[in-house]
């Protein structure tokens, strides 16, 4: 069952009518859920994921997942339009997830009804996620979990962002770490106690020049930043605490478990990470999806945003529909040219796979 492009354009319409905030996803979710219902398509859904296999499943055959994600940002003040009321004027789209991520889903979905009957050397699974925009719980982790106990494995994914149809082959990992140098309180006149304040900065600057052993030969260097500082509550005391903020960008040189561990090592103060959940994720060239997107000529680059792959136990290719520039931007918008783009090029993707695989 083949879309047109006007009926891509309407769904997706629909979509950006239907507001679907981070963890707010029902409606948008029971939108889906009906269209894929309403064509003949089993449907499963787990909390707001929804997702479905091809009717030729076999567990025998590899199994590819499309995601994309249903879920939104909150608009800011800065919109000139409302944001709930698609409008097309010159050819784009404009409404709030339009970009980012609703070309995508829709492409996707619209790829999904295409190839359902057909039996492929790989098996699809549509997957389109909740809280995306918020790595939350009940969206691509939760799912993940739920394929699992329903007995699917997943060899691969395709993640629909818009990356303008190019290929992003990784994404770096994020840490927080909360640390906190510990020292004791005196009067600043006397030149008593000991000033946490600089313990912190030395631990600060070990930071600052701290080299890892290994380096990922696609992401680089492990990159450390410190973005917070607070001590100290009064001139006249020597601060016995200072707390301190650092954003590490991880790479897959080191689980994020292993580089807390390796900072831990370098800085005397204590270090919490807020989550380890956030992986790096890097997909080789000479995985399947990268040798088909090769085929079609797309040109590949490390994208500076995260997804949902970071939380894929398995090889995903970030490719979608749009621009990231607009994405999280007021008068967000995607081209319907774009549109077009989009699923045509999903479509030579999977057969290119196909011959691939």
């Amino acid at each position: 069952m083949q879309w047109s492009l006007n009926q891509i354009i309407e769904f997706l319409c629909r979509m950006i009518a239907t507001p679907s905030l981070s963890r707010n996803e029902g409606a948008v979710a029971d939108l889906v859920e009906e269209c894929l219902r309403s064509s003949g398509i089993e449907t499963h859904r787990h909390h707001n994921n929804i997702w479905a296999l091809c009717r030729n499943y076999s567990p025998q055959r590899p199994t590819l997942m499309l995601n994309s994600h249903l879920d939104t940002v909150r608009p800011s003040d800065a919109w000139s339009r409302d944001p709930y009321t698609p409008t097309r004027e010159q050819g784009r789209i404009y409404g709030l997830g339009s970009n980012d991520a609703g070309a995508s889903a829709v492409a996707l979905l619209a790829t999904f009804c295409r190839y359902y009957e057909e039996v492929l050397p790989f098996n699809l699974l549509l997957a389109l996620s909740a809280e995306e925009e918020v790595t939350g719980e009940r969206g691509m982790r939760a799912l993940v979990a739920e394929l699992e106990r329903e007995g699917i494995k997943v060899d691969m994914a395709i993640v629909g962002e818009p990356t303008q149809m190019q290929a992003a082959v990784a994404e770096r990992g994020l840490v927080v770490l909360d640390c906190t140098a510990h020292g004791r309180s005196g009067h600043a006149a006397r030149n008593e106690g000991e000033n946490a304040l600089y313990k912190a900065l030395n631990d600060i600057e070990r930071l600052r020049n701290l080299r890892f052993e290994r380096t990922s030969e696609v992401l680089g260097e492990i990159k450390i930043s410190v973005t917070q500082i607070e001590a100290g509550y009064q001139h006249n005391i020597i601060p016995d605490k200072c707390h301190f903020v650092v954003d590490i960008r991880t790479t897959d040189a080191y689980t994020n478990e292993q580089t807390v561990e390796l900072i831990r090592s370098a800085i005397e103060s204590e270090a919490s990470p807020r989550s380890t959940r956030i992986h790096a994720s890097v997909i080789a060239d000479s995985h399947p999806l990268m040798r088909a997107a090769k085929a079609l000529g797309c040109s590949s680059f490390v994208s500076p945003t995260t997804s949902d792959r970071t939380v894929m136990p398995f090889p995903a290719l970030k490719m979608g529909v749009g621009d990231s520039a607009r994405s999280h931007t007021a008068d967000e918008y995607v081209l319907e040219s774009e549109l077009q783009q989009g699923v045509e090029q999903y479509a030579a993707l999977i057969e290119k796979l196909r011959e691939t695989i």
